[in-house]
């Protein structure tokens, strides 16, 4: 049996979409041709607008005519038309009855839950209450709170499950754990004064963007029916109990049935839903709640008085076809959900050769298939052979030059991520003075993960993008005994610096140093050499200058092809640094103990690390902007923070964790690559280069 076969034994009934005039394959293959080649797997960051659906889009917007809302013209009354129906189809995509809810445009979900903090009822008296698992859009809601004296604080909620994986509905199905309270301005009330006329929010997501666990939406009715017994008698239990429900995650596969769980707010994201229009978000209210908001600025009526301006009128009429399309579907939270399943029970069965576990999942959803519990979801990292971390942004760019786009980091969840790798308060404080930030190369710090890896499902995934994310896993993170390694590679915790004899014992082996290549010049031609000195950067001058524009931004190859011109050589003896360009009419020498400093230095960040640099006169500047056809300075790296330490117990360990220091280097001091790949690659090139040809050849004729 092979794998396709396997998997449909066991996800059969909950893989693709049976019932509509489209199968899967059909799906993928006619309304995304653009994934021929790209395994995308980021639908929790931004879902893929399908090609049917943007073909009816601009195919109304060319043909109709839509004018101001703010006006009586025909023009006009087709737009408030539009807008009418198209807030009628988010409403009854919730089962959210029009009598008790209304629903008003936003720009995002983020615009959403703003509006929510800035006109909510807020007293000295009053009580923010929100789950750990929460994004930082909804952790804003804070601030407001704070600031008008009202109590805030974290809960953990545990679910009680039956037998069969269905959330029980009674009150005593969750267990809270109420984390320490923050109050901004305590002398304003004590915990005794707390009475029940204040208005008090919960907030939760019905889907985490971390881990994919869904939360029960029982959670509702269980606070705002008796909020008291949901919080065990505790003092911040006391006034009137609103829920707010972030969906902008969930409303995808599994929005909330408003009818059943009635919640004050709902917030949801278009573009997470069927990937465009962006810029575009509704808030979902309650009338009764509505009524309380206090919003000083008034334009109309009821979804008008939040709704500053006029609307963005164009997006809300593309949302229909969005609509239109999820409506020929049965639902894709029970496709979305055997994918995720089927690629948890994969990662989970991995082994490296010594019997160890590859991957650890975070989450504690069953493997399962049920309509109750996580959704499109899978958050892991990945472990080498002796235990210790692959880096979450190695997985990110290895899976890039596969073609699978994925996202790792936190995912602006502070809490689910602290929650879930199991970082101490303590641990942030570390990694934020070690100069850790979002989006940085800092992945693993004093032997923790500081984020994850994110894989997420949309409705148009399929097995095949399981399948080639699994193998990728495979091929680049399981270790695979060789006679090589057998013989010289020990355990990364047990690798020593060199010492004496490590050079015979290497001149025995079956691989040798060929050349090396330096790169003085991030980004700019290199030289090769047989032999160079060592720094504690790695290979001495190695990318420690490199070119910026005026506005700050570093030049490469990428951005600025003529860099590829500009030739770099050094003579040591000479202590020289010499730089020609066939752009130039002279070569350019510049003095590695140049005189031609501008006094003082600089600092700026490069991929959230600090440097401090030293800048040239402008006749070097000159030089270079004529070299690449663009104003740019020339800086020199004197002093990084980007730095790797000895292990805690201070013995010498691998080249990560060794006390030195990195320049401009966007990876490490030394990169290593083979012979057989350089060869591979141009066989590559070539082949491209020859098809580039003949598709040129064929133009011509």
């Amino acid at each position: 049996m092979d794998g396709k076969e396997e998997f449909f034994k066991e996800f059969g009934d909950f893989y693709g979409y049976p019932n509509a005039p489209k199968s899967i394959d059909e799906i993928r293959s006619t309304e995304f041709k653009r994934l021929e080649d790209t395994v995308y797997l980021d639908h929790a960051g931004a879902t893929l607008y399908s090609e049917l659906q943007m073909e009816a889009i601009f195919k109304e917007l060319t043909t109709t005519v839509y004018g101001n809302p703010h006006s009586q013209s025909d023009s006009s009354s087709a737009t408030s038309d539009i807008v009418r129906e198209a807030r009628r189809q988010v409403l009854d995509y919730c089962n959210a009855s029009q009598k008790d809810y209304k629903c008003i445009f936003t720009s995002g979900a983020t615009a959403a839950l703003k509006l929510i903090g800035e006109n909510f009822p807020w007293s000295c008296k009053s009580t923010f209450m929100y789950t750990m698992e929460n994004h930082n859009s909804v952790l804003g809601l804070r601030e407001y709170a704070l600031n008008q004296g009202a109590a805030a604080f974290a809960v953990d909620i545990n679910e009680a499950l039956d037998q069969d994986g269905a959330s029980r509905s009674s009150l005593t199905s969750f267990k809270v754990l109420q984390h320490p309270v923050q109050i901004r301005n305590e002398a304003k009330v004590l915990e005794g004064e707390l009475t029940g006329d204040a208005y008090n929010l919960f907030a939760f997501p019905s889907e985490c963007n971390f881990s994919g666990m869904r939360f029960s939406l029982d959670l509702v009715n269980n606070v705002k029916q008796n909020a008291e017994k949901f919080l065990e008698g505790s003092p911040y239990s006391k006034g009137h109990w609103m829920v707010l429900i972030d969906a902008a995650k969930g409303f995808a596969t599994q929005p909330p049935d408003l009818s059943l769980y009635p919640a004050d707010f709902v917030v949801i994201s278009f573009y997470k839903l069927f990937g465009y229009p962006t810029g575009l978000g509704a808030l979902i209210i309650r009338n009764d709640a509505a009524k309380l908001l206090k919003k000083t600025y008034f334009s109309g009526g009821v979804e008008e008085q939040f709704e500053d301006g006029t609307i963005s009128f164009l997006s809300i009429a593309s949302i229909r076809h969005g609509f239109k399309i999820f409506n020929t579907l049965t639902t894709s939270a029970m496709h979305t959900m055997s994918l995720t399943k089927f690629l948890k029970r994969k990662l989970l069965a991995l082994r490296h050769e010594n019997g160890e576990s590859v991957c650890t999942l975070y989450g504690n959803c069953p493997l399962k298939v049920s309509r109750h519990d996580c959704g499109s979801i899978v958050s892991f990292n990945l472990k080498r052979p002796d235990g210790s971390w692959f880096g979450h942004r190695e997985v990110e760019k290895l899976a890039s030059l596969y073609g699978i786009q994925l996202r790792t980091g936190c995912f602006c969840n502070p809490g689910a991520c602290a929650k879930y790798l199991g970082l101490s308060h303590s641990d942030i404080l570390s990694n934020l003075e070690a100069g850790h930030v979002c989006w940085d190369d800092n992945d693993v710090i004093n032997g923790k993960p500081t984020g994850a890896v994110r894989v997420s499902f949309g409705y148009m995934s399929t097995y095949e993008d399981a399948k080639k994310f699994i193998d990728f896993i495979r091929s680049s993170f399981i270790s695979m005994p060789s006679e090589f390694e057998k013989r010289y590679l020990l355990r990364s915790k047990s690798i020593p610096c060199p010492t004496e004899g490590f050079e015979d014992r290497l001149s025995s082996s079956a691989c040798h140093l060929k050349s090396i290549t330096i790169y003085p010049i991030k980004s700019c031609a290199g030289f090769s050499v047989n032999g160079w000195p060592l720094s504690n950067t790695g290979l001495q001058y190695d990318r420690e200058w490199l070119l910026k524009s005026l506005t700050g931004e570093i030049l490469t190859q990428k951005k600025v092809p003529e860099m590829f011109l500009i030739k770099t050589f050094i003579n040591l003896n000479q202590q020289i640094l010499s730089v020609e360009s066939p752009r130039c009419k002279r070569k350019l020498q510049i003095k590695l103990d140049s005189d031609s400093y501008l006094p003082g230095k600089e600092e700026f960040y490069l991929q959230s690390q600090r440097y401090e640099v030293q800048c040239y006169e402008n006749e070097i500047n000159q030089w270079f902007s004529d070299a690449v056809g663009q104003p740019c300075t020339l800086v020199r790296c004197c002093q990084s923070e980007y730095c790797f330490s000895l292990n805690k117990n201070r013995s010498m360990g691998m080249c990560r964790d060794v006390n030195s220091k990195v320049n401009f280097a966007n990876e490490a001091q030394f990169l290593l690559i083979s012979e057989e790949s350089v060869s591979d690659l141009n066989n590559r090139l070539c082949s491209s280069m020859f098809l580039t040809e003949l598709v040129y050849y064929h133009a011509r004729s």
